[in-house]
């Protein structure tokens, strides 16, 4: 069976490469940009340089640096207006995964109006949002090369997961050196979110050869230099590693899905406000010891791709190992539980129902080697507690 490919038709990788964002927008047919970014990146005088690389190139610029962690559909909407009353021609993001998301979110509404769930699953976005020029500033969600933004419907706290080839950027700057002012806690939930990425790609009923080529170099890139990332920031080997496995892992997964890690973890995220990296760190060790039963060989794969064992490892010893490692990640880089984060255990289980409901509905835990039915997947929700 044949896989389906997409990616952006530009890829500028490596240290430096943001300087070439002006002359990439030109190439787009861009003379009017949008830059959409974070308050972080503006007190950072990161958005100020970004701008002076796109003026140098002859192009008018303007920002919206309100974007937030988590973006819902109010966050989005006064770029929204903007983008429509000044007659851009393109966007660039600057920024982590929310901001990404965010400017996905903002150039397909621009493009074509509606409501993000008029957008989402089911529904496929299939023609091209606003020329979007993606520029993260962590090595994590791969949303620079992905089919995916998921937004938040702030009414009813619903993560809202549209789609589609059309939602690829049409091009990704990799600069390691914009992730070198990344928080600890940030480095260390973003690259989880990466490194599971890859494992679920990898294990992904949608899987296919050329994704896996992508996931298993993420995570031999990404699992001896997550915790010399986060512990020692200045390590430019380590950074450089880490975001071009974030983004490897990125053309995986948006290519041959996520599967129930990412199902599970929305509705945390969209319930009860945990980062989106953290929620999947804390759901990792759980569901892929869930999972293993139904795709061990894969999953030994991915032992010996991480360099947790040798490759010459049975495939019983390399899954033992892999869980071993994913708890020590976790504890290594503390990974709080569910509970220690503060969550009140009754509301926690008062939405088990819902919460269960929302991962089925993602589609996203069909792909998993072990489909869990509904009341399965509140247990699972519940060890993970």
């Amino acid at each position: 069976m044949s896989q389906s490919i997409v990616l952006p038709k530009f890829l500028e990788v490596g240290e430096g490469a943001k300087s070439a964002t002006g002359d990439i927008a030109r190439q787009l047919g861009c003379k009017r940009v949008l830059i959409i970014s974070d308050p972080i990146m503006k007190t950072l005088g990161h958005v100020e340089n970004l701008q002076a690389i796109v003026t140098k190139a002859d192009i008018q610029s303007d920002i919206f640096t309100d974007t937030i962690p988590e973006p819902t559909e109010a966050s989005i909407l006064p770029a929204v207006t903007k983008a429509i009353e000044g007659n851009y021609d393109g966007i660039i993001a600057l920024g982590g995964g929310s901001v990404i998301d965010s400017a996905k979110a903002i150039a397909l509404l621009a493009q074509y109006k509606g409501r993000i769930r008029d957008h989402s699953v089911p529904n496929v976005v299939t023609l091209p949002i606003m020329p979007l020029i993606a520029i993260p500033t962590t090595a994590g969600t791969g949303s620079e090369v992905t089919k995916v933004t998921i937004i938040t419907d702030e009414t009813n706290d619903e993560k809202l997961l549209c789609m589609g080839p059309g939602l690829i950027p049409a091009a990704a700057i990799i600069d390691f050196e914009l992730s070198m002012t990344a928080p600890e806690r940030i480095t260390a939930d973003t690259g989880i979110d990466a490194l599971t990425h890859a494992v679920e790609a990898y294990v992904s009923g949608k899987s296919g050869l050329f994704t896996d080529q992508q996931a298993l170099l993420a995570m031999k890139l990404i699992a001896p230099n997550l915790r010399e990332a986060v512990n020692n920031p200045d390590n430019k080997h380590a950074k450089e590693q880490m975001m071009l496995g974030a983004t490897l892992a990125g053309i995986a997964f948006s290519n041959a899905s996520v599967a129930l890690v990412h199902g599970m973890s929305r509705p945390i995220g969209a319930h009860f406000h945990v980062p989106h990296g953290m929620s999947n760190a804390m759901l990792l060790p759980t569901v892929t010891e869930y999972s293993i039963p139904a795709a061990k060989a894969r999953y030994a794969e991915c032992a010996r791709a991480m360099g947790v064992v040798e490759l010459s490892t049975s495939d019983d010893a390399a899954v033992d190992a892999l869980l071993i490692e994913l708890k020590a990640i976790n504890r290594d880089l503390s990974v709080p539980s569910l509970s220690e984060f503060g969550i009140d255990k009754q509301e926690f289980w008062s939405n088990l129902d819902i919460m269960s409901e929302q991962a089925l509905a993602s589609g996203s835990p069909n792909n998993n080697p072990r489909v869990p039915d509904k009341e399965t997947m509140i247990e699972l929700y519940k060890a993970v507690w």
